[in-house]
């Protein structure tokens, strides 16, 4: 079929593969994996991610329930802060990990009272600021001078942790073993006290692991998860990557709706939008890979264009890129690896049009699983 545009396009077989090298790491390490619900969260996607992953991890209450509608039980729930109205969590979550002492000390009483937890059904983890900032982007560094995500060393001194069973850290961003390998350090050097008190049973080393990338070092990540075992005794190590179980699997196709010069620059306005539908091409920032009839574009060459979103914000610049021939109106552009990070964050900004979910399943046939239109932008704000 020929797709729509705009559309995001999910191709089934790509995830499934991603998901069987996943599976090959459990199964050298012991460690469990789930999927991070915050990168993606395309129920369509679940049979597929649920037959070779732990379950997931929630961020908030509507995410946990997300996950234990499709996923069962295990739902490792972790939030900079939860409401008081949030007490869903306790029957939702496998694992509850709390972002502050402060917070813990807060729920405590309810949550050594609960039922679940009662009957071991329950754990509860503490989250850590190892304060090592291995990434190159501040907004996304949690370990930056000021965090207000986990826990620093001197807050825990002589704090009562009764029922704390558990850690968790979370300070990679789409990273290689190696800055795991420094984080565990620093990890250790703080709170190395605290990870072998014979009450913590599991550790939680969070997402931003570059899993299924080609030049990611397994074997680094599989001695850093034995000796972690080793030296903590701990009876569980997880790990909840957003972006590995579906890397490379997603794309978004636009088309080219208008062409002129600007100054020196040639401007394309596509129907697609980076602050709406792929906001890490301006957070991040993250060029995007692009291809034209299947061809990807050039690093330089004689067609340059600026391409540039269809919504009125000055910003909503996608980058230059050059092409082996000229644009022109109607030309249909794919960018690559548009899965992760993008169909949870979109907004009906401006009131475009938001582009179509497809699914291509294991035998390559496309179907359109979701298409919106004003009644989605409409019954937003009503």
């Amino acid at each position: 079929m020929r797709l729509p545009t705009p559309a995001y396009l999910i191709d089934l077989a790509v995830i499934r593969t991603n998901c069987e090298a996943l599976s090959g790491l459990k199964a050298r390490t012991g460690c469990r994996i789930v999927q991070a619900l915050k990168a993606f969260a395309l129920p369509a996607a679940f049979p597929v991610l649920r037959a070779h992953l732990d379950g997931c991890c929630a961020s908030g209450l509507w995410e946990a329930r997300l996950a234990r509608e499709y996923f069962g039980e295990t739902v490792l729930t972790c939030g900079p802060v939860y409401r008081d109205t949030d007490t869903d969590l306790f029957d939702l979550s496998s694992h509850l990990i709390f972002n502050s002492l402060s917070h813990w000390q807060h729920w405590r009483h309810y949550a050594l009272n609960h039922p679940r937890y009662q009957e071991g059904i329950i754990s509860y983890g503490i989250r850590l600021n190892p304060q090592c900032s291995t990434g190159s982007t501040p907004i996304y560094d949690p370990c930056r001078p000021g965090s207000r995500l986990g826990a620093l060393p001197d807050s825990l001194k002589n704090a009562d942790l009764e029922g704390i069973s558990g850690c968790h850290f979370h300070s990679l961003c789409d990273q290689n073993s190696d800055a795991l390998a420094t984080t565990l350090e620093a990890l250790d050097r703080h709170f190395g006290a605290l990870l072998r008190l014979p009450q913590i049973r599991w550790l939680n080393m969070g997402g931003g692991h570059a899993l299924t990338r080609p030049d990611y070092d397994q074997k680094l990540l599989v001695d850093l998860i034995k000796q972690s075992q080793d030296c903590y005794h701990l009876d569980e190590i997880w790990l909840e990557p957003g972006e590995a179980p579906v890397l490379k699997s997603g794309s978004l196709h636009a088309s080219v709706l208008d062409i002129f010069q600007s100054g020196e620059q040639t401007v394309a306005i596509l129907d697609v939008s980076a602050t709406a539908h792929m906001p890490d091409v301006l957070e991040m920032p993250y060029r995007p890979e692009l291809t034209l009839e299947g061809i990807p574009s050039l690093e330089r060459g004689p067609h340059s264009y600026h391409l540039g979103g269809c919504t009125c914000l000055a910003g909503d610049s996608i980058g230059s890129y050059s092409f082996h021939r000229p644009l022109k109106i109607g030309d249909r552009l794919v960018f690559e690896d548009m899965a992760q990070y993008t169909m949870v964050k979109t907004t009906l900004f401006n009131g475009i049009q938001h582009p179509s979910i497809v699914l291509r399943d294991e035998s390559g046939k496309d179907q359109i699983i979701r298409a919106f239109d004003y009644q989605d932008f409409k019954q937003r704000l009503m």
